[in-house]
C-alpha cells in the first residue's frame, strides 16, 4: 500500500468524506481526489496538515 491509499484508508477508518478532509486542511476536494489516486503528491505541509487532520504519523503514512 502506498502513500494515496493510506491516506483513503485513515480518511475512511476516520468517516470523513473527500470534501470534509478537504475544508478542514484548506484545500479543494479535487486536490484530495488527486491525492488519494496518486495523480499529484501533497506538499510537505499539505501533507503534516492531512495526518494532524486523520490523527496518523510520518511512520503510517511512509509504511516506517
Amino acid at each position: 500500500m502506498g502513500i494515496p491509499q493510506r491516506i483513503k484508508s485513515a480518511r475512511l477508518k476516520k468517516g470523513l468524506k473527500q470534501e470534509e478532509l478537504a475544508k478542514m486542511i484548506g484545500v479543494s476536494k479535487g486536490a484530495i481526489s488527486n491525492y488519494e489516486t496518486g495523480l499529484s503528491t501533497p506538499k510537505l505541509e499539505i501533507l503534516i496538515a492531512i495526518m494532524y487532520a486523520l490523527d496518523v504519523d510520518a511512520n503510517y503514512i511512509y509504511d516506517l
